[in-house]
C-alpha cells in the first residue's frame, strides 16, 4: 500500500480521494491503518464493499472463506462473489502445518493414522467450523476410516493454547501462529496441508505421505477485491501496484515473517480462484453442515 502514494499519483484520475480498505476480519498485525468490518465469516465487510461506488476507492481485503466458502456455508451472505465483486490480486496460501501433542509420539501421517486407529478416540483442533482444518479432519476420516473428533475454537490463538495445555491431540493452522506451541516444545509438526513450508522443508505434505483427497492440493489465498463495476483500468492499476509491492523492503520483511508468498496479478489471481473453487466447494459440502 505505500506504493499507492508513491506511484499512483503520477497516473490518471485514480485515486482522487482517500481510499478505504475494508478488512472483513478483526484487527491484528497490520502495518497499514485500515477499516475493520469483522463478523459473519467476512460477509459483513464484503457486502459493504459490494454496495460501494465502483470507483476504486473502497477495497476489500479478506481471505478464501469470504471469496469462496461463504457461498456454501451461508444461506444469505449479502453478496454474490461472481456478480458483485472483482478479485484484483491475491497472496496464495502457505502450507498449514499439522501439529501433534508430543506425548502421542507422532512424527508422520502414518504414525497419526496408526495412533488414531489404536486409541479409537482422537481430537483435532480447528479455528472454526467449516475451516480448512475441519475439512482436513473430514477428508482424513473418509480415506482412513477414522473417527477424529473436531474441536472448534474461535480463532487460532485459543486453539494453539489448547494444544499447548494438552487439551488437544492435534491442531492445524498457520506456521507463524503455531510458534507458541512449537517453540515451547509442546507441539510436533508431522505434516503440512498442501505446500511445503520453507522453514521446515523436511516435513512432507499430506499428499506426499499418501493422503489422496483433492482438497489436499488446494492452497487457498488472501487478497483484495473491488466492486464489480469498477472500470478495468483501475482494477489493472491496483493489481499492478499490489504485485509491485512485492519488491518493497518492508513488504518483503512481512512476507518472510509470516511465511507468505508474494502477491500475484489480476489474471493469475482469477485463474487460481477458478481452478480451486470446485475443490473448496466439494470439500465444504461434504461436511454436511446446514448453511447458517
Amino acid at each position: 500500500m505505500p506504493l499507492l502514494s508513491r506511484r499512483a499519483s503520477a497516473q490518471a484520475a485514480w485515486p482522487s480521494r482517500q481510499i478505504r480498505m475494508i478488512c472483513s476480519y478483526p484487527a491484528g498485525g497490520q502495518t497499514v491503518v485500515i477499516e475493520n468490518k469483522a463478523g459473519a465469516s467476512g460477509s459483513i465487510g464484503a457486502a459493504e464493499v459490494a454496495r460501494a461506488a465502483p470507483d476504486g476507492h473502497t477495497i476489500l481485503c479478506s481471505i478464501s472463506a469470504t471469496y469462496v466458502m461463504n457461498r456454501a456455508m451461508m444461506k444469505n451472505p449479502g453478496y454474490d462473489m461472481d456478480k458483485d465483486l472483482t478479485l484484483v490480486s491475491v497472496i496464495p496460501g502457505a502450507g498449514l502445518p499439522l501439529v501433534a501433542n508430543p506425548k502421542l509420539g507422532v512424527r508422520t501421517l502414518a504414525d497419526f493414522v496408526a495412533h488414531a486407529r489404536s486409541s479409537g478416540k482422537v481430537n483435532f483442533g480447528t479455528y472454526s467450523a467449516g475451516s480448512a482444518p475441519h475439512m482436513t479432519i473430514n477428508e482424513l476420516n473418509k480415506q482412513y476410516g477414522l473417527t477424529i473428533e473436531p474441536i472448534h475454537y474461535r480463532g487460532e490463538a485459543p486453539m494453539w493454547t489448547g494444544l499447548a495445555e494438552g487439551t488437544l491431540d492435534v491442531a492445524m493452522g498457520s506456521y507463524t501462529a503455531a510458534q507458541s506451541a512449537l517453540q515451547s516444545g509442546r507441539g510436533t509438526v508431522f505434516a503440512v496441508h498442501s505446500k511445503k513450508v520453507a522453514a521446515i522443508p523436511e516435513i512432507k505434505t499430506l499428499p506426499e505421505q499418501g493422503a489422496t483427497s483433492k482438497f489436499f492440493t488446494l492452497s487457498g489465498f488472501s487478497g483484495w477485491a473491488l466492486p464489480k463495476a469498477t472500470p478495468q483500468p483501475i482494477v489493472d492499476r491496483l493489481s499492478e501496484l499490489c504485485v509491485a509491492a512485492n519488491d518493497d523492503a518492508k513488504v518483503k520483511e512481512v512476507l518472510n515473517t509470516f511465511v507468505l508468498e508474494p502477491a500475484i496479478g489480476f489474471k493469475e489471481s482469477n485463474a487460481l480462484y477458478q481452478r480451486e473453487l470446485p475443490g473448496w466447494m466439494e470439500a465444504a459440502q461434504s461436511l454436511g453442515l446446514p448453511p447458517a
